[in-house]
């Protein structure tokens, strides 16, 4: 983990980059709307756009703001999740077993949802586990008024109105009452946890009953699971990614979910399968990622990887979603075991972006998640230091970007003081 010197230099950083923080003003607080008043506004353009009164009334009438919605909004956990601590916690004995079992009950309908849709069976199952184990844990919350209380924060006012307008419109669509939505804090809903845009864009009748229920009917959840994953974009007949093994001398600077090649040649660059034979030589697109880096396991992952990431979009989500369908299935734990790694602070990981960002290794806003930006800036950084560039924040990526950094400071320094000595001249 990072010490305090570097901590400290990280406000250095700012400090010479940006001068002082500015901090919003009042008079922009001023300017926000209250609870009241936004609700108003939201009724009235739930009434333009349509939607039946009574039913704007049954959902805003009584509506109230629950602060502890915020809380979980603002909330950053205080150690960034490393992928095996993730993993671990999602792709377990319990949950492989329940979806074996998942995938017996309902063999006839996962047949059919198979052949009509193009989704395989344990893919289903899958991501039916990790949203509400298997319907086990579907949410408790409010979904009308954790949606009201998101739509009148600034914060992401836009999506939310339009999350909550749209629950407004599947309850007068569903004849749902306001007491059965109930799912996530950020609205989310059902077996599947489909957001309102997408229960009401994708959400199917699989049980023949008339209406859409995700939360009671199993049948429906499974069939709109199967219609969103066709919509979004699955290719029939193709797998997730695989496993993969990589030679030796093996250049980093290839991995990336953003760099893809054709099996056939990251067959040519020493990619081979688990049981060392060889890629099939084709023109099929494929990615190379490494959640933990040159330390860990290394995959290939295809198309469907990119289906599964429209739907939750994290690199350790889809692998969690692939890792535990193949599990289901009866395939082995992946063939090299992930390392054990600490969890990273929030604050190390921010201050390694900031670092990166002041080193001109763009990653963006330095939030503390380590994305696909922050692993584009740290494998440019490795590169460029002679590391092996795996992408990954091992600690002697921070003691090299403390180093430079710290380098970086001394110089701009200098340059400060000469150009002050210049000016006075």
């Amino acid at each position: 983990m990072l010490n305090h010197s570097m901590q400290a230099w990280c406000v250095l950083v700012m400090t010479l980059t940006f001068g002082p923080v500015m901090h919003a003003s009042a008079q922009d607080a001023s300017h926000s709307l209250s609870f009241e008043q936004c609700i108003t506004n939201i009724q009235q353009t739930a009434l333009e756009s349509g939607i039946d009164a009574k039913y704007v009334d049954a959902a805003l009438g009584d509506v109230r703001k629950i602060d502890k919605v915020l809380e979980y909004d603002r909330n950053q956990p205080e150690f960034v999740q490393t992928f095996p601590a993730y993993l671990n916690k999602r792709v377990t004995d319990w949950r492989i077993a329940k979806g074996k079992e998942m995938l017996k009950k309902h063999n006839a309908l996962l047949a059919q949802l198979t052949q009509k849709y193009g989704i395989p069976a344990h893919y289903l199952v899958s991501f039916w586990g990790l949203e509400t184990n298997f319907g086990s844990y579907k949410g408790k919350m409010p979904i009308i008024d954790s949606l009201a209380t998101l739509a009148c924060d600034p914060r992401r006012s836009r999506f939310f109105t339009q999350e909550l307008l749209i629950a407004i419109r599947l309850m007068e669509r569903e004849s749902l009452t306001k007491t059965k939505m109930q799912g996530s804090w950020a609205g989310a809903m059902g077996h599947t946890q489909f957001m309102p845009s997408a229960y009401i864009n994708y959400a199917v009748d699989g049980d023949g009953d008339g209406k859409v229920d995700l939360w009671d009917s199993e049948e429906d959840a499974l069939t709109s699971a199967a219609n969103f994953l066709n919509q979004l974009g699955w290719q029939s007949g193709f797998r997730w990614g695989r496993e993969v093994t990589i030679p030796n001398e093996f250049d980093y600077a290839y991995a990336g979910k953003d760099r893809t090649k054709t099996l056939a040649q990251w067959s040519a660059l020493g990619i081979k399968k688990v049981d060392d034979s060889s890629l099939s030589d084709t023109d099929l697109s494929a990615s190379l990622i490494l959640p933990t880096g040159a330390s860990g396991p290394a995959f290939l992952v295809y198309a469907n990887f990119d289906v599964i990431m429209r739907w939750n979009n994290s690199e350790s989500y889809a692998l969690a979603v692939g890792y535990l369908a193949d599990r289901i299935v009866g395939k082995p734990q992946w063939y090299k075991a992930l390392p054990d790694l600490p969890n990273y602070p929030i604050s190390d990981m921010v201050s390694l972006q900031e670092g990166l960002n002041y080193l001109g290794f763009d990653v963006g806003k330095a939030d503390g998640i380590i994305g696909p930006a922050t692993r584009a800036g740290i494998r440019s950084f490795q590169l460029a230091n002679n590391m092996v560039a795996d992408g990954y924040p091992m600690q002697s990526v921070f003691d090299a970007i403390q180093r430079e950094v710290q380098k970086r400071i001394a110089i701009d320094e200098q340059a400060q003081v000469g150009q002050r000595v210049k000016s006075e001249i």
